[in-house]
Parts: structure tokens; sequence; C-alpha cells
């Protein structure tokens, strides 16, 4: 077993922030200013920690890397369900103005 101690306390200090971000995106049911596209690469780079760990280091920091992965991954549905619902209300309120 070889493993970094820095590599997990990167991803305990990620795993610590990724819930804050989930939880503010369910609590506001607001995505302004989210980047998809670094959700996205965030991700992308937890899949590629995870394939790194499953073809040379087997070893317990790939659950840390799972965990992560899951509170990104969460993030990003809700975040684009919010997206389109909020897209939805504005396209309604819109309407309802040019009715008017």
């Amino acid at each position: 077993m070889n493993f970094s101690y820095f590599e997990i306390i990167m991803l305990i200090c990620f795993g610590f922030s990724w819930p804050f971000a989930l939880m503010k995106t369910l609590r506001t049911k607001r995505v302004e200013g989210k980047s998809f596209l670094f959700m996205y690469l965030v991700a992308i780079g937890y899949v590629a920690g995870i394939s790194h760990k499953f073809s040379n280091d087997k070893d317990f920091v790939i659950f840390l890397y799972m965990i992560n992965l899951i509170l990104v991954c969460s993030d990003i549905i809700a975040s684009h369900y919010y997206s389109s619902k909020n897209k939805k209300r504005q396209l309604e309120v819109n309407v309802q103005i040019n009715e008017q």
C-alpha cells in the first residue's frame, strides 16, 4: 500500500467543500455563477484518479475519490435541474409580461 498523505489531505479538503456547494444549491435553488464546465472538469479529474487507483495503486484512497465524485455529480445534477426549472419559470414570467 503506497499512498500519499498529501493526496489524502487534498481529497478530504475537497470532500468537505462539495457538501457546502451542494447544500447551497439545494437551499437556494439558484445556480447563477456556477460553472458547469468547472464541475465537469473536476468530475473528469476524479474519474481519472479512480482509474489510476484501480490500475496502479489499489488502496483505500479510492473511496475518497468515489465520495468526492458522488458529491460533484450530485451537485451537477441538482444544478442542471434548477437551471432548467429557473429558465422555464423565467419564460413563463416573460410570457405573462408580454400578454399584459
